[in-house]
């Protein structure tokens, strides 16, 4: 590393995980040997973040040019935006080519998704197969087809090529409403992806639901024991010169298992609760309703996995699916207050 400091670019800083990461690094015990720089769109965030202690550059991830010229300037670029945005895995995939010219063997973590290894059972089935992240054949046999799979690959024949150590994260449904002082001083979105989509999509019609019969099965982590995956993944990247990387460096982000029917009745118990929804069963989204509110059936699929290689390098997390269901009615609570307070 360079200097006295690791020097950290970090995208994806006013996002979900992108904040809940930050938070945890700056909680490390090293935090004082860490510089991190983050990329954000609004001016008044990155002065924000500026009286935080967190060096922030006013950008886009579609500006090529600067995020190359970031990860150059980077020992370690842990990126946590958009999983499916290849231009800017390229960029700093380049950015990070330059970095290695210094003499230094950069460092990527890259955010992932379960999603890489979903099928179309669209609420039919709960599918047999499941993936182990220490299972280096079965992760390479994953389709190139498969959403996120194309930005993986891509980042994992860097790895082959040999100018940077790269390590890929794949989270679950995450859940839980983020906590830290960035989600206090307002520039740390909260609340995740699925799970509120859902939640919108029931108090829109009045009726939680589901996908097809809601048989289909997925991973789930809490957004905080997921934080933790990354600074304990970057420790063992950093003291066990002997940590696999590149294909050996898949880590999947996942500690409980639910199908789609759970999730959906206990969105439903927190409507009946509410006031918002006079029965708690989900019944069946209609084709119209799939892509009114989710542009499709993709919530219909199996995503089933195995994090052994994480728990092997020490993550242990505790949250079980059981914590995962009781967070949806303060997850509902939340998203009525916001639209209560939009409205006014």
């Amino acid at each position: 590393m360079s200097g006295t400091k690791t020097s950290f670019l970090l995208t994806g800083a006013t996002g979900y995980i992108g904040g809940a990461i930050l938070a945890r690094f700056l909680a490390h015990p090293k935090a004082h040997t860490f510089q991190f720089t983050v990329l954000v769109r609004d001016p008044a965030k990155a002065e924000k973040f500026e009286a935080l202690g967190v060096k922030a550059v006013v950008g886009s991830h579609s500006d090529a040019h600067l995020v190359e010229k970031l990860a150059s300037e980077a020992d370690v670029v842990i990126a946590a935006a958009d999983c499916d945005d290849l231009g800017a895995a390229t960029a700093t995939l380049a950015g990070l080519r330059k970095r290695h010219a210094l003499g230094v063997v950069p460092i990527f973590i890259n955010t992932s998704g379960t999603g890489v290894i979903s099928d179309e059972a669209k609420g039919a089935f709960a599918g047999d197969l499941v993936y182990d992240d220490s299972d280096v054949k079965q992760i390479q046999s994953i389709a190139p087809t498969q959403m996120h799979r194309n930005v993986d690959l891509a980042i994992t024949e860097a790895d082959v090529e040999g100018y940077v150590k790269t390590y890929i994260v794949l989270p679950s449904t995450i859940y839980g409403i983020a906590t830290g002082q960035f989600v206090d001083a307002g520039i740390q979105n909260p609340h995740s992806l699925q799970i509120p989509a859902l939640i919108s999509a029931a108090l829109d019609r009045g009726r939680a639901g589901m996908v097809g019969e809601g048989k289909n099965l997925w991973p789930n982590v809490e957004i905080h024991e997921l934080a933790d995956l990354y600074a304990i993944l970057y420790d063992n990247i950093v003291e066990n010169a002997d940590l696999g990387h590149g294909w050996n460096g898949f880590y999947f982000g996942a500690s409980g298992e639910h199908s789609l029917l759970d999730v959906g009745k206990a969105i439903g118990e927190a409507l009946v609760a509410l006031g918002k929804s006079d029965n708690p069963e989900p019944t069946t989204f209609s084709q119209e309703e799939l892509g009114k509110y989710f542009g499709g059936s993709y919530l219909g699929s199996n995503s089933r996995c195995r994090a052994t290689r994480s728990l092997s390098i020490g993550w242990k997390p505790t949250k079980t699916t059981s914590d995962m269901l009781a967070s949806i009615r303060p997850e509902v609570e939340a998203l009525i207050h916001k639209k209560a307070k939009v409205a006014a």
